[in-house]
């Protein structure tokens, strides 16, 4: 999902402070405030990246459920078909003399069937489809919305390295920040 308008604040807060912080001529300063914006698009990339495997994950939802409605309905068509084939059936059993013509109905209505019930397992077959790239995409929204908060952590973390004026938390940030790039790059391997 896309930044909250709080998360948005925050992140312009920690720019401010950040960019007061790197006129002390501290070359700490001035390394963690180019970290801070660094880290805040490849936080902005991630969560644009989460928003659109989110997306992707209902929209293959959708997709199965549209085909599966459209497999319903073709088995009950085939269904439907079934039942006049064998009223056919047994009207031309009965041996009228319509029988021939019955026999002849009864015909076309298997194939009607037969037809019915491919299209029907064909769109079940979308419906698996449909299905597993929902899940892939669901697995990316995961790592993604995980990758984003350690991101999001990174920049706070290095915030830190500012107000107390100590490398141990800029370390730290970046390591945050290589563990949400590869949860990220996970997301898509």
């Amino acid at each position: 999902m896309s930044d909250s308008p709080l998360e948005e604040l925050e992140h312009h807060e920690h720019a401010e402070h950040a960019v007061h912080a790197a006129e002390s001529g501290n070359p700490l300063i001035s390394q963690v405030t180019f970290t801070i914006a660094v880290l805040a698009v490849i936080a902005a990339i991630s969560a644009s990246l989460e928003t659109t495997e989110s997306d992707a994950a209902i929209a293959a939802k959708n997709d199965a459920v549209l085909a599966q409605d459209q497999a319903t309905d073709q088995w009950g068509f085939a269904n439907s078909k079934s039942l006049r084939r064998k009223v056919y059936e047994i009207a031309a059993d009965a041996g009228s003399a319509k029988a021939a013509a019955y026999a002849k109905s009864a015909t076309h209505e298997a194939a009607d069937e037969k037809t019915a019930q491919g299209q029907a397992q064909a769109l079940e077959a979308k419906v698996t489809q449909a299905l597993a790239r929902s899940e892939t995409h669901e697995v990316r929204h995961g790592r993604l919305t995980v990758a984003s908060t350690l991101l999001h952590m990174a920049i706070a973390i290095a915030t830190l390295a500012i107000i107390l004026q100590r490398r141990w938390p800029w370390i730290t940030a970046i390591a945050l920040t290589a563990a949400g790039m590869a949860l990220g790059a996970w997301a898509y391997l």
